[in-house]
């Protein structure tokens, strides 16, 4: 099984900005590429933050006779005038090889709409967006079907493909048939969650025998004991 990783779907070529970026050049270069917030980068080409739409707002909402907050890091940013200043920093980042569960992650985690893409050398080299990880569920049904048969039932556990009805419906999975041994079916499933595109996996499944422990599966005439 092969999944689409950070690297296949991020963006790469990225809009960056210095630390001395002006916050009117900020906004043009967002403007100009019709995007919601740009990598702040080094010398070295290393992000080091991320300036949004909602960094530059929270500095030209702030009235100009209302008291600066008490908090000397806010007090700094209302203050700032460059991506140094105005940016959310450290810059959280991923990498090409991140699969999509673990960019999601990382975005839920700190609350975050994108992720810079680094390389071993901690280099920009992409962007992955919220956006960019849904693709994966734009696969057709007869694709992730396909993939199910091939890839779970015959290569990864060995069953017979005609044992097993895989239905595919808008990403939801439906599996009915049996498999040779109940212990397989708990592996079955997870595998398929696990397929891109898959939204549910639900099954009516049977087993030949039972090898958990527990009372033998009923069998049909002519299936070994």
């Amino acid at each position: 099984m092969q999944h689409r990783s950070v690297g296949d779907l991020m963006t790469r070529s990225v809009v960056r900005v210095q630390r001395g970026t002006q916050f009117t050049e900020i906004v043009h270069v967002l403007h100009e590429h019709d995007i919601t917030a740009v990598p702040v980068v080094d010398a070295e080409d290393r992000p080091v933050g991320v300036v949004s739409e909602a960094d530059l707002l929270a500095k030209a909402s702030r009235r100009p006779d209302a008291p600066f907050p008490p908090d000397p890091r806010v007090r700094a940013k209302h203050e700032a005038t460059t991506a140094e200043g105005l940016m959310t920093s450290p810059a959280v980042c991923a990498r090409p090889e991140w699969s999509v569960v673990e960019a999601a992650r990382a975005m839920e985690e700190h609350r975050v709409k994108r992720l810079p893409v680094v390389d071993d050398d901690g280099r920009l080299v992409g962007l992955v967006s919220r956006a960019d990880l849904l693709r994966v569920f734009l696969r057709t049904d007869r694709a992730i079907r396909e993939e199910i048969i091939e890839d779970v039932l015959v290569r990864t556990l060995g069953e017979r493909p005609s044992a097993v009805g895989v239905e595919v419906n808008l990403g939801q999975v439906r599996l009915s048939g049996s498999v040779r041994r109940r212990s397989l079916l708990p592996a079955l499933v997870q595998l398929c969650q696990s397929v891109d595109g898959v939204v549910s996996v639900e099954h009516q499944l049977s087993a030949e025998t039972d090898d958990t422990g527990g009372e033998r599966a009923a069998q049909e005439p002519g299936h070994p004991r």
